[in-house]
């Protein structure tokens, strides 16, 4: 059995590692290709970037489905959104040792759609029952926040230009004025470049998704051998060890702007990354077939989330996130992976 366990283990790890970096790649291929090809900035944020940060969510949730287990979505879904506001927020209130300044406001909308995309899930999976009506209603809610990330980057790109009007017109009074023989050249190096950028792409693009498919097979694989070897459930080893392993690149890039007294990014990134699991990680598979929702997921993983999503409304009312609170968030994640294991 140990050495039964060792493979697996190893399997497990590799395959959530190669699952996070082709993801990584998959998604700079994705919005590079974007640019190349003329799609407005925002929108690829909206979409490209916003969906390759969850990738490895809900990748992982469909190769479950695929596999008849499907109770790993839930302990997926919620097990992610557990350690984002837990680990990645606290980590950043951490590291910064100032605490988070968040200078954007996210009191009006934007943590509102968060505590309700907790709540909705919530409600929708109290019952141990999950329709394809209800799904079909999560991924309405999401369109519905992506309508509104549209309308939000369209109004703050509009105040940019009226408060630098003055200086776009300079701008382009002096490029107007001051043509240059060579633009005709340097157009058609940015052309040769954009075409020898787009077989690149599409080559990444292609290799990322076979590695995406690969390491979520394994990823899947080694979870349902693990849990019979421990004699744990799916949901289990998804809402502790798949969860943390999927938000890792939150988790990375959090240190990383932390450090550069960027801290704030990775609030919103949370938020984010937390909505979408709720609506599409968890609508996309209930679409697909039939998700078991686990009593244990329910009694213990469900009112913890709640609870995290309450704790960083009402933290982040001030817009700042001390140390402290950091601290705060680290000790209740130890304490749930100590009842989810039964260490406590």
């Amino acid at each position: 059995m140990p050495d039964d366990f060792l493979i697996f283990a190893i399997m497990f790890v590799l395959g959530i590692a190669a699952l996070v970096k082709a993801s990584d790649i998959f998604t700079d291929a994705a919005e590079q290709l974007g640019l190349t090809l003329g799609f407005p900035q925002f929108i690829i944020g909206v979409t490209i970037v916003s969906i390759g940060t969850s990738l490895p969510e809900l990748v992982a949730s469909l190769f479950a489905i695929s596999e008849e287990v499907s109770e790993v979505v839930v302990g997926n879904v919620l097990g992610s959104n557990i350690t984002n506001i837990l680990l990645v927020v606290g980590t950043a209130s951490i590291v910064t040792k100032k605490g988070v300044n968040i200078a954007y406001d996210l009191v009006s909308v934007d943590l509102p759609l968060f505590v309700g995309s907790a709540f909705l899930l919530g409600l929708e999976i109290w019952d141990a029952n999950f329709t394809k009506g209800e799904a079909l209603l999560l991924l309405g809610a999401y369109v519905m926040y992506l309508l509104y990330i549209v309308n939000n980057s369209q109004e703050i790109e509009e105040e940019a230009k009226e408060t630098d009007h003055s200086a776009e017109i300079k701008v382009s009074v002096e490029i107007e004025d001051s043509p240059k023989p060579g633009d005709s050249a340097e157009t058609g190096d940015a052309a040769g470049t954009g075409r020898w950028f787009l077989p690149k792409q599409v080559g990444l693009l292609i290799v990322s998704a076979v590695v995406i498919y690969v390491g979520a097979n394994f990823t899947i694989d080694s979870v349902i051998q693990l849990s019979k070897i421990l004699k744990v459930g799916e949901e289990i080893i998804a809402v502790s060890a798949v969860a943390l392993g999927t938000s890792l690149p939150e988790l990375i890039v959090t240190i990383s702007a932390s450090r550069k007294g960027k801290a704030e990014l990775a609030v919103g990134n949370v938020l984010g990354s937390n909505i979408f699991n709720s609506f599409v990680v968890m609508g996309v598979p209930g679409i697909l077939g039939r998700l078991e929702i686990p009593g244990t997921i329910i009694r213990e993983s469900l009112p913890t989330m709640i609870a995290s999503t309450i704790l960083l409304f009402f933290v982040a009312q001030d817009k700042k996130l001390t140390i402290w609170e950091g601290w705060l968030f680290y000790i209740i994640y130890i304490w749930f992976i100590g009842e989810t294991f039964n260490f406590l």
